[in-house]
């Protein structure tokens, strides 16, 4: 199956302890929930033991993944803007390369063994969640279709419709023609595009933070 019969498929279709430094917080907008998008084909299907909330490097080895880093963190939220603890937030994404650590994913562009590719952690008291990553490569569907970089959300608990959506990088061209993102309403785009800004003395030199909330609709009770 090619790459974009694989992403017309996905259509239709071990928790990491948050700590402190990940956490940053900007007021969602009320208007409506996060919008949704595709999982896309390539949701990791086997287990893995290190899926904590530092994609830049596997446990048990040295060398860290290429790429440049980032930050992702983020409030889960209700759609009365009320914090949801205890929410499970995942990520997956391509490597630097644009290549996702999934063995049907039929690019040749280079394998990152360094780069953890997925990660989970729960949200806290007050809904943060925090993630430290590389920023991904663009990968070709076909000729002509190129997806812009981009990072896979999935955020669930009980009560809630579980969220899958991806996230998208501010000042890329391929954002302006990627027929995923062109099919969110044009008012409702801004939700899944995030700027990325300086990052904190902590963190790794050269490193960017940006922000992305999430909101949850809960399940409406008959």
């Amino acid at each position: 199956m090619n790459r974009r019969a694989m992403l017309h498929v996905s259509m239709g279709a071990g928790v990491g302890v948050l700590g402190t430094g990940f956490l940053s917080v900007t007021p969602p907008d009320p208007e409506c929930a996060t919008p949704l998008q595709p999982s896309g084909p390539f949701y990791p299907n086997r287990n893995q033991l290190d899926k904590d909330i530092d994609l830049t490097i596997i446990q048990g080895r040295d060398e860290r993944a290429e790429g440049d880093v980032i930050y992702v963190s983020g409030q889960v939220l209700d759609d009365a803007l009320k914090p949801i603890s205890g929410a499970l937030v995942e990520i997956w994404q391509a490597n630097k390369h644009g290549r996702y650590h999934h063995e049907d994913d039929p690019n040749t562009a280079p394998e990152d063994p360094n780069f953890q590719g997925w990660g989970q952690v729960r949200s806290d008291e007050q809904g943060c969640y925090g993630f430290k990553t590389i920023l991904p490569g663009a990968y070709p569907v076909d000729d002509d279709w190129t997806r812009p970089p981009h990072i896979h959300f999935k955020a669930a608990k009980r009560g809630y419709h579980e969220l899958i959506t991806q996230m998208y990088f501010a000042d890329e061209e391929l954002n302006e023609v990627d027929r995923l993102l062109l099919a969110v309403p044009e008012e409702e785009r801004d939700k899944l595009v995030v700027s990325l800004g300086e990052g904190r003395p902590e963190d790794d030199p050269g490193a960017q933070r940006g922000t992305f909330n999430i909101i949850l609709q809960r399940v409406a009770r008959g």
